[in-house]
This record gives structure tokens, C-alpha cells and sequence, in this order.
């Protein structure tokens, strides 16, 4: 066996270099690096279709401009995310802000003070539920409505615009771009909390969940590669590795997504998902045996901001990409 050295890592003004460089070093440093060439790739490829997985309290945390960007220069194709993220990406459209708190502190206080607490991000309860009741408006403007939660989401995404031009975020970048965003767990968030204020004024919403299961297994079955970029793992993990078995069932060359990146700090030896490696998911049909794939185990908060500025500085741009 002919082994290569480890490289030194050399301070490095041009973050693209910098992950390339650490790419042949070791431990996470060197998977950091192994991620942004596997999404180099994906980007790369003709006829790839990229799929996003967003868990994690993304927005609150300060990533949402990434994930704009993200968008905007069509390093994604598909995103699938919690409902929380949504949710907190809309409040950010609608000029409600999060703020830089501290984890240390009397939650007890805080509660007397309306004030929630994400770790160490602060934000106001009424102010969420004032967003609460806007989602419940919207509801009604669209209402009656039964469809997928990609094709709710989008209709979202067209209303915020409509509602606010001068604001920004990553469901309205979406709906203009065309980048369709499923939700499966729409309910587990104030999305959800939204919808029953809704329903229970006499609003007639409902979002088809098996829809969101068959539309986006029909983005995989009609893409000659796949790959996949998870930010944590969770619902939005799962439903994106599931489209290779569901497209295997009624496609016989879904054998597995053709790329994998993942950013999480969830540990495999407890066997849950948000942790499973790729590796693992190869005995499932989910990644194919021969796959690109790199997972970091580091917060996302941290990779994902350097991945996304050293996808941008290496000048990389979309030149295909089936969705």
C-alpha cells in the first residue's frame, strides 16, 4: 500500500485553498475539506440534482444569508427542512429579528419577560405569535387549499415577497428561483401553530404529506445523478434518503444518491440517523457503493459559512443541474 503524507496547513487568505489544503490533513479538518470538494463536485456534475437537508435552528443562528446565496447561485436544487427554519426565515422577512442572548442565564426571568431562548439567541414570544397569526391570515388568502407542503411553502414564499418587497430570506429567494421546499414535519413548528389558528377560524388548509413524499421521489426517479447536502440530520435526512429506496421500488436504477456531504455533531455509535454514516446508509440502497461522499462531524453553525464562502471564492458556477 502506497500511503500519502499529511500536508501542514499554511495560513491561508483564499478560504477555497485553505479547504483544499486542509482536505490532506486529518481528523475533521481534513473531512471540512473532503465536504467542500464533494459539493465541488456535485456542482460540477451535468445532470445532477442537488438536495439540501436544513435542520438546527439555522436562521436564528445567523446562517440565513448563506443559505441565500446558496439559492441564488443554484448550488441547490431541492431543499427539504424543518418547519422551525421556515418559520424563523419568515419572521426575518417580516422584520422580526433575533438577538444575541446568553446561555447562561435565569430562564425563569426570561419567561416573566416574554423573552424565548434558542441556547444563546434571544427573541420576543409575541412577536412570534404576531407571525403566528400572520401565517393564519395568508392561510386564508389561499385557502381553500390541498396540495403538497412544497407547493404551500412556494405560494409562502410568492406572499412574502408581495407582503414586504423590501425584506429578504430564503423562502422568498426560493419561490423566485424556483427551488421547491418540502417540509415534512410541517405541523412540529409554529408553521403548524399557524395552520390550526387557521383551521380553527373555519380555514380550509390542508397540506398532503404523501403528495411531499411522491413529488420529491419524482425529482430523484427523473435525475440522471443525485447527491445530497445535509445540514444536521433529523425528518429532513431521512425524507431526502428515503426517495432512493421509494424510487428503487418503481425504478429499477434508483440504487443510491451519487454524492453526500453532511454537517452534524449527532455521534453513529447511538444509532440514530442525525449520526448514521454513509457507509452505513450503502447497505440500504441509499448511497450508492461508490459514492462521493464526506460527513463532518462539526456544529454546522461553523462549517457551513466557510463551506459556502470557499464554494463562492473558488469561482465555481452552475452550469446544469436537472431539478
Amino acid at each position: 500500500m502506497e500511503l500519502e503524507p499529511t500536508r501542514q496547513v499554511a495560513p491561508q487568505p483564499d478560504v477555497a485553498l485553505l479547504l483544499e489544503s486542509m482536505s490532506h490533513t486529518g481528523f475533521q479538518g481534513r473531512q471540512l475539506g473532503e465536504s467542500f470538494k464533494a459539493w465541488k463536485k456535485m456542482i460540477a456534475e451535468p445532470g445532477c440534482s442537488i438536495f439540501l437537508g436544513l435542520s438546527g435552528a439555522m436562521i436564528p443562528a445567523g446562517m440565513q444569508r448563506c443559505l441565500i446565496e446558496l439559492a441564488e447561485r443554484r448550488f441547490i436544487d431541492i431543499v427539504v427542512s424543518t418547519g422551525a427554519n421556515v418559520f424563523h426565515d419568515v419572521c426575518e422577512h417580516l422584520g422580526v429579528r433575533h438577538y444575541r442572548g446568553y446561555h447562561h442565564v435565569n430562564d425563569q426571568d426570561l419567561f416573566e419577560q416574554g423573552i424565548d431562548r434558542i441556547y444563546d439567541v434571544f427573541a420576543y414570544e409575541e412577536q412570534f405569535r404576531d407571525i403566528d397569526r400572520e401565517i393564519a391570515t395568508f392561510s386564508s388568502e389561499i385557502a381553500p387549499f390541498n396540495g403538497s407542503s412544497a407547493q404551500f411553502i412556494a405560494e409562502l414564499g410568492k406572499w412574502l415577497i408581495d407582503r414586504r418587497p423590501e425584506g429578504s430570506s430564503f423562502t422568498a429567494t426560493c419561490a423566485r428561483m424556483g427551488i421547491p421546499i418540502f417540509v415534512p414535519a410541517l405541523c412540529d413548528s409554529s408553521i403548524g401553530i399557524g395552520l390550526v389558528i387557521a383551521r380553527r377560524s373555519g380555514v380550509s388548509v390542508h397540506i398532503d404529506q404523501i403528495s411531499d413524499a411522491d413529488e420529491i421521489t419524482r425529482h430523484v426517479e427523473k435525475a440522471e445523478k443525485t447527491g445530497v447536502v445535509y445540514i444536521g440530520g433529523g425528518v429532513p435526512k431521512n425524507f431526502i434518503q428515503q426517495t432512493q429506496v421509494i424510487g428503487s421500488i418503481h425504478k429499477s436504477d434508483c440504487t443510491g444518491h451519487d454524492f453526500a456531504v453532511q454537517f452534524t455533531t449527532d455521534n453513529p455509535h447511538f444509532g440514530g440517523l442525525s449520526g448514521c454514516t454513509f457507509e452505513e446508509a450503502v447497505s440500504w440502497g441509499k448511497e450508492t457503493v461508490e459514492s462521493v461522499r464526506a460527513q463532518c462531524f462539526c456544529d454546522a453553525t461553523i462549517a457551513l459559512p466557510i463551506v459556502t464562502s470557499a464554494l463562492i471564492s473558488s469561482g465555481i458556477e452552475r452550469r446544469g443541474g436537472a431539478r
